[in-house]
């Protein structure tokens, strides 16, 4: 019993440690602003999370703002509002909070999820060099490859991006319950009647994590399947086409869920005109197989990281690019299926990473966007655990070789330690990228100077509000040099800039043009000035 209680504080010693790291690496984002980009909308600018009434609560639930439906991503941004104001510390403050805890929990599941296995696969030889130490080694590297890879920049860093945070806390909450559940009720004798299942009190809980996730972000309709993966591997309950079907009826409560959730963000997104019909599905297929390897080619090169990838223009079937991606994806699917029989978490984590993936790889296209790097939080899970079981197995066998001598075990952690102090180096990097709006745009323009056209609007707004016309003015002129007919509103964004800096005859101009293409409010702008000038 003590060994059991000294295991556990030691596990729990490590996931704060581990949580503790990534709060420290993550401190240059606590003097990062708001960069303008969804800020707006989500706090800077929404009237609506600046107070806590009735009111509030029937907006934050019944309203599709900014084309979303996160109603508890809300009340977390108005709970901010009502401590710090628009003070950009606070709101830092609480996403790095928040993502330290899921790292904690990365910790916790990763290290229960290769409990679970060892115990349910005694008798496999593969994994007999996951003992207690291998365990809390390949937990806490997966824990610190979530916590500081600079892929999860733009989750933290970003404050319209907290919903991601939410939405990973509860998802994870909602596994680790599940799993309390299923290996307490694997362990009852007799199981009971099958119905009692959907009023077990740890079920519920699970069922009620899993609500919290969908109010968060609807990124969370994965959890189902999830589930019955776990149930697959470690939790060795699916076994034949049976009880196949039993954990599928188990999880109808959950699928339910996901699709009244995915129901209600289709309506959200459709308010806005969001969807992007006009892209053929198999183009939209062959960009999803490029993601998914995309992704992973991040995960161990994260040195060309954006914050907005445009989407591709020679995405076919005659690009070898996007055909080879498809193949690899198939290639690894298959490869996954054949070894399943000895090592079943290569398929486990592999069909974990693609079905978390799924509601974001584009099949039903939301915005200009090809993938975006938020998108990996949750399910680069999957590619993570499989790197801490590596490393566990590569210290197991350095361990078996070297006989008692401690130079190849020194060297072995040298350079792990050496890698993950590079990985930090550049997470904190891509925090700088983060710190306003004409950091992270003028990155953006520099990686991609003709194809995000956007960019150079959003940075010449973040120029304006910082009182730097002039350069405001040439990145409203060059948007409207790109493709003047779709932004309309640089006409009027750049107008009301010639007038701060007095140059009325200018501004006249661009209201007129505005007004030409339509927009009201350059037309009304133009009639002011108009009335104004000696006649």
């Amino acid at each position: 019993m003590i060994g059991l209680r000294s295991s556990r504080n030691l596990k729990y010693c490590l996931s704060g440690s581990v949580s503790l790291v990534t709060f420290l690496v993550y401190l240059k984002s606590l003097q990062n602003g708001f960069v303008g980009w969804d800020d707006g909308p989500y706090v800077t600018a929404n009237p609506f999370i600046r107070s806590f009434n009735m009111d509030f609560f029937r907006w934050a639930f019944l309203d599709f703002h900014s084309y979303n439906w996160h109603p508890l991503t809300w009340i977390s941004h108005a709970a901010d509002y009502a401590v710090w104001g628009l003070n950009p510390f606070g709101h830092h403050l609480t996403n790095l909070l928040l993502h330290a805890a899921n790292t904690l929990l990365v910790m916790l599941l990763a290290t229960r999820i290769l409990e679970t296995a060892k115990i349910n696969t005694a008798s496999n030889k593969a994994a007999n060099f996951l003992n207690e130490g291998s365990i809390l080694l390949a937990g806490a590297v997966t824990s610190l490859l979530f916590g500081l890879h600079p892929l999860h920049v733009e989750s933290v860093a970003w404050v319209a991006e907290r919903k991601d945070l939410l939405c990973a806390l509860f998802f994870l909450l909602g596994i680790m319950s599940y799993l309390k559940y299923a290996n307490d009720r694997e362990n009852e004798t007799p199981p009971g009647i099958f119905v009692q299942r959907f009023f077990d009190k740890r079920y519920l809980i699970a069922l009620g994590y899993f609500l919290l996730a969908l109010l968060s972000k609807p990124m969370a309709v994965s959890l189902p399947f999830v589930l019955l993966i776990i149930d697959w591997h470690p939790l060795e309950r699916i076994k034949s086409l049976a009880t196949f079907r039993t954990a599928v009826v188990e999880k109808l409560p959950f699928v339910g869920l996901s699709l009244l959730s995915s129901i209600v963000t289709v309506l959200a997104q459709r308010s806005g005109k969001a969807i992007l019909e006009e892209i053929p599905l198999s183009t939209r297929a062959l960009v999803a197989a490029r993601s998914l390897i995309a992704y992973l080619w991040k995960m161990a090169w994260p040195l060309d990281l954006l914050p907005f990838y445009p989407y591709p223009r020679d995405a076919s079937l005659e690009s070898l690019e996007y055909v080879g991606a498809a193949a690899l994806v198939i290639g690894i699917t298959a490869a996954c299926i054949v070894v399943a029989r000895r090592r079943k978490i290569w398929l486990s984590a592999w069909s974990y990473y693609v079905g978390t993936l799924v509601p974001v790889l584009g099949i039903v296209q939301v915005g200009g966007q090809s993938m975006a790097d938020r998108y990996t939080y949750l399910p680069s899970l999957g590619p993570f655990l499989i790197l801490g079981i590596l490393v566990a197995w590569w210290f197991a066998m350095v361990d078996t070789f070297a006989k008692g001598r401690r130079i190849p075990k020194i060297a072995t952690t040298g350079i792990i330690l050496l890698l993950f102090a590079s990985m930090s180096a550049l997470t904190v990097r891509e925090i700088g990228i983060w710190n306003s709006g004409i950091d992270l745009w003028t990155h953006v323009i520099k990686k991609e100077p003709d194809r995000v056209l956007f960019a150079y609007y959003s940075r010449g707004h973040a120029l304006s509000q910082a009182g730097r016309y002039q350069e405001a003015i040439e990145d409203y002129s060059k948007v409207i040099a790109l493709n003047y007919k779709e932004y309309s509103q640089t006409y009027v964004d750049r107008g009301l800039t010639y007038m701060n800096v007095g140059q009325v005859g200018f501004a006249l101009a661009d209201f007129r043009k505005a007004c030409a293409l339509g927009d009201g409010f350059g037309c009304r702008a133009a009639q002011s000035i108009e009335r104004m000038l000696p006649r």
